[in-house]
C-alpha cells in the first residue's frame, strides 16, 4: 500500500471510529455502519478528500444528512491524519483539507524505490493465467487482434506489478472447420499456380498473404503434390502453411513487444483424448445428452437460450467441445483464476462457457471473459473499410510500419475494452500535443533532457533532498504533481482489481499533463540550490514513474526525441 492509499485507510478508520463513539455517547442510533468511500472531490475548492458516510447513515440513524455529518465531525480524531479542516458541503459529504506536509514523503519513497515504485501485492502470488488474441492461424494477424493483443499484453504486466503470478497464454486453433477450409483454400491456390483453372471454395480465405505461402511451399517442392490423393495434398499443404503462419504469428506479436509462455494446441486436446473424457465426465454427471444422434450441453440450465450440440451425429465434436475440454485443462494446471480477452462477436459464447465450468465443479466466476469491442480505422478523417475473409484488412504489421509499435499500443490501451476504437492513423503519426502518446512520451524526452542540462552545468542532479529542501516544493503546480506520484500505488492496485490497463494509460496522461504545467510555470535550474536540489529530484521521481507506467502499456520511454 502506497502512502497516499494508507492515509485513505487511515482516515476511514477515524471515520468508522468517530461513528462509534457517537453510537456510544447516543448521539447517532445504527447496527452496522454502512460500506462508505473516501474519494477525491470533483471541485478542488471541495477540498483533498471527502465521503459519503453521512448521507448513507440518514435512513438508518433517521437524521438530516448534514446533522450526522456534524456528529461524526464533533467526534474525529484528526491527529496524525494530516487533516487541517473538515466541512460540510452539499447534502452532507463531508470534506476534508489536508496539511501538504504529508507530499513531503512521496520523493523519497519513489526515489528509493525507483523501478519497483507502484508495484503492490494485492495478489499474495495467485497464479492467473490470461490468454488472449488466440487468432485463427489461417492467415496474418489484424487491428482487431493488434487491439487483444496490447490490452492482454499490458493486463498481464499490470497484474505482475500487483503481485500476482502471471501465465500469457496463445491458444492455437489448429483443428476444426476452419482448418478444413483453410486446406480447401491452400489446395486451390495451389493448383492455380500450377496452372489449373479451379475456384476457390465458398467458404474459403481470400487473402493474397496465402498465394505468398504457397509460392514458397512450391519453391521447396514443385509440382510434387500434383500426383498426391486429394487428402493427403491438404494434409501436407495445411502442415506447411500451419507452421508458416504460426511462425508468422509469433514474430510479428514479439515485434509488437508481446512474448507467451505458453502457446497451447487445439489439435492436442483431440490428440489425448482430453474432450472425450470431457465429455463423458459431463453426460456422467447428467448434463449432456443424447438427441438425433447428437450429443447436448443443457447449456439452458446456466441461463443460455437454447442447448448446444458438443458431438455431432458423426461423431466430430464441435469447437465449443473443444472449448470446454481446454478451460477444464486450465484448471487443472493450478490457476486460481483464468481470463480470456475475446472478441464482443463471442458474447453469446460467455454464459454457456462459464455454465459448462459450473457443470464441471468449478466456481464460474473464477473464469473473467473481457469481450473487446471493434475497431474502425480512420484516414484522411473517413473509416477504410476492411474484411479479413476477402483479404481486405489492415495487418497488424502494416499498422506498425505504418504508425509504429508504441502508437499502435498506447491507442489501443486508452480505450475501455467495452468501446469501439476509432484508430486515426493521421493523429497517431503525428508529432504534437493532440496525439496522446506523443505528448506522453515528449514528458519523458524533456524531463531527461533537463536532468542533461543539469549535468552539463555541473549540478548533482542525483542528490537526495532533505525534508528542508522538499518542503519548499509548495506551488500548486508542485503539490498536484507529488499527489499524482502519490497515486500510482493505488491506481495500479485499482487497476489490477478492475483489470483495466487503460486508468494506467488515463494516468500517464494525466501526470504528463501536470508536468507540462509545471514546467511552462517554474525554472528547476534556479540559482536557489536548495530549490534547485528538490526540483532535480521532482523531476527525476516523474520521469521514473513515467517510465514505470509506460513498461507495464509496452510503450518505450525515450531520453530523445
Amino acid at each position: 500500500m502506497g502512502l497516499y492509499e494508507e492515509l485513505k485507510a487511515l482516515i476511514y478508520e477515524r471515520l468508522k471510529q468517530s461513528a462509534e463513539r457517537a453510537k456510544e455517547r447516543g448521539d447517532l442510533d445504527f447496527d452496522e455502519l454502512p460500506a462508505f468511500v473516501i474519494e477525491e472531490p470533483r471541485e478542488r475548492q471541495h477540498g483533498d478528500l471527502a465521503t459519503n458516510l453521512a448521507m448513507l447513515l440518514t435512513k438508518i440513524a433517521k437524521k438530516a444528512p448534514r446533522d450526522i455529518a456534524g456528529v461524526i465531525i464533533s467526534h474525529l480524531n484528526t491527529e496524525g491524519t494530516w487533516i487541517k479542516a473538515c466541512e460540510i458541503a452539499g447534502p452532507g459529504f463531508i470534506n476534508f483539507k489536508l496539511d501538504s506536509g504529508w507530499l513531503g514523503k512521496v520523493l523519497p519513497e519513489v526515489l528509493n524505490k525507483g523501478e519497483r515504485y507502484g508495484h503492490v501485492d494485492i495478489g499474495k502470488g495467485q497464479k492467473i493465467q490470461v490468454e488472449f488474441v488466440s487468432a485463427n492461424p489461417t492467415g496474418l494477424l489484424h487491428m482487431g487482434n493488434a487491439r487483444g493483443a496490447a490490452l492482454g499484453d499490458s493486463l498481464a504486466s499490470l497484474l505482475s506489478m500487483a503481485g500476482y503470478e502471471v501465465s500469457r497464454e496463445f491458444y492455437i486453433n489448429d483443428a476444426g472447420n476452419q482448418i478444413h477450409h483453410f486446406a480447401l483454400s491452400l489446395e486451390a491456390r495451389y493448383l492455380q499456380l500450377m496452372g489449373q483453372d479451379v475456384p476457390l471454395p465458398e467458404n474459403g480465405y481470400h487473402g493474397e498473404d496465402l498465394i505468398e505461402t504457397v509460392r514458397e511451399l512450391i519453391k521447396l517442392d514443385g509440382d510434387k503434390y500434383l500426383r498426391t490423393e486429394p487428402e493427403l495434398r491438404q494434409e501436407y499443404l495445411v502442415r506447411y502453411a500451419l507452421n508458416e503462419k504460426i511462425r508468422n504469428i509469433k514474430e510479428t506479436l514479439g515485434k509488437f513487444g508481446v512474448h507467451y509462455d505458453v502457446w497451447f494446441s487445439e489439435q492436442s486436446l483431440h490428440d489425448s483424448g482430453s474432450i472425450q473424457e470431457t465429455m463423458q465426465e459431463m453426460m456422467d454427471k447428467g448434463f449432456i445428452y443424447e438427441k438425433e444422434g447428437a450429443l447436448w450441453l443443457k447449456s439452458t440450465l446456466f441461463g443460455d437460450e437454447k442447448d448446444e450440440v458438443v458431438v455431432r451425429s458423426n461423431g466430430v465434436p464441435t469447437y465449443f467441445a473443444a472449448d470446454i475440454a481446454y478451460h477444464k485443462n486450465k484448471f487443472e494446471r493450478g490457476f486460481e483464476q483464468v481470463i480470456n480477452i475475446w472478441g464482443a462477436d463471442h458474447h453469446g459464447h460467455v454464459a454457456r462457457m462459464k455454465g459448462a465450468m459450473q457443470a464441471l465443479g468449478y466456481d464460474p466466476e473464477r473464469l473473467q471473459i473481457i469481450l473487446m469491442q471493434l475497431v474502425r480505422l480512420i484516414q484522411d478523417g473517413e473509416i477504410v473499410k476492411m474484411s479479413k475473409r476477402s483479404g481486405q484488412y489492415i495487418t497488424l504489421q502494416e499498422l506498425m510500419d505504418e504508425v509504429g509499435r508504441d502508437a499502435a499500443r498506447f491507442f489501443f490501451i486508452m480505450r475501455d475494452p467495452d468501446s469501439t476504437v476509432e484508430f486515426d492513423l493521421d493523429l497517431a503519426k503525428s508529432q504534437s500535443a493532440d496525439n496522446p502518446v506523443y505528448y506522453v512520451q515528449y514528458a519523458h524526452a524533456r524531463l531527461c533532457s533537463i536532468l542533461r542540462q543539469a549535468e552539463e552545468q555541473g549540478f548533482a542532479h542525483e542528490v537526495e533532498p532533505d525534508i528542508k529542501q522538499i518542503s519548499l516544493l509548495a506551488s500548486q503546480e508542485e503539490c498536484d504533481l507529488l499527489k499524482k506520484l502519490a497515486d500510482l500505488p493505488g491506481e495500479i492496485a485499482l487497476a489490477a482489481r478492475m483489470t483495466e490497463p487503460h486508468r494506467l494509460a488515463r494516468y500517464v496522461m494525466e501526470l504528463a499533463g501536470l508536468f507540462h504545467s509545471f514546467y511552462n510555470s517554474h525554472r528547476v535550474l534556479v540559482d536557489d540550490a536548495d530549490l534547485r536540489t528538490a526540483r532535480l529530484a521532482l523531476i527525476r521521481a516523474i520521469r521514473q514513474v513515467l517510465a514505470n507506467v509506460l513498461t507495464i502499456l509496452g510503450v518505450t520511454a525515450p531520453e530523445r526525441m
